[in-house]
């Protein structure tokens, strides 16, 4: 498959500790391991032209995976109108973590899509909550992260299509961490954990989620619908 990993790529140029612990950028950390599944990946980020989302990119993309944070308010409007409508006509979409608050995940759930949060070392505890579905393949009951950023309920967003994931944090607060969502033909599958100066993305099930993610949020051969005005594919009988 195609992949895109879209990253705004602040944290690494500014926080010396989110270098160390991803030297390629988070881009780089979760497209390395996504082409070890021998799929084509490509990385973009916020600076580059079209912030590397072109419109030839986007179209040639079967999923995009999208990391923001510092600068949600930088994104182009032309750019988040262009992947909304990617998504639309079948593209996939993977929300990572503080992507919550990005443009393109906001126009697609129609809400504030605001939380709760802590950074305090929190330990997490990632509840499988549907354990028929494909994102969860190949995990056990539950996992944990020995140390991450805190999201806590309310998490203001539609209610999920399918609620895959919850969280438990060693305050206390729970969180809808992993929910999936059908917009038009493509699918979007928002997950919590990838705070940056944490090496969540080097954690071996939270890099299995996310490859079972782009499997699942990949629309492969789906029809081409026509919308419109149509002629009849029978004839039509003339009637008195």
């Amino acid at each position: 498959m195609n992949v895109v990993v879209w990253n705004e790529n602040r944290h690494e140029k500014l926080n010396p500790k989110v270098t160390e612990i991803y030297p390629e950028g988070i881009h780089g950390a979760i497209a390395s391991f996504l082409r070890e599944e021998g799929h084509d990946v490509t990385t973009a980020t916020l600076d580059q032209p079209e912030h590397g989302l072109t419109e030839q990119v986007l179209a040639e993309a079967d999923v995009l995976l999208w990391w923001g944070h510092l600068a949600h308010d930088e994104v182009d409007e032309t750019i988040v109108e262009r992947v909304h409508q990617r998504v639309l006509d079948g593209m996939g979409l993977i929300v990572l973590h503080s992507g919550h608050f990005s443009k393109i995940f906001k126009k697609l759930m129609g809400t504030g899509c605001d939380l709760k949060w802590r950074e305090a070392n929190d330990r997490e505890r990632l509840w499988v909550v549907d354990p028929s579905h494909p994102i969860v393949a190949g995990l056990d009951t539950y996992f944990e992260l020995e140390k991450e950023e805190m999201y806590g309920e309310h998490f203001d967003i539609p209610a999920p299509d399918e609620l895959v994931f919850i969280s438990w944090f060693e305050g206390g607060e729970v969180f809808r961490s992993g929910a999936t969502y059908r917009r038009g033909k493509g699918k979007v599958f928002y997950f919590r954990p990838g705070h940056e100066t944490y090496p969540t993305y080097h954690h071996e099930q939270i890099q299995k989620v996310i490859k079972n993610a782009v499997a699942w949020t990949a629309s492969l051969g789906a029809p081409t619908h026509q919308y419109g005005n149509v002629e009849p594919i029978e004839e039509i009988s003339v009637k008195e």
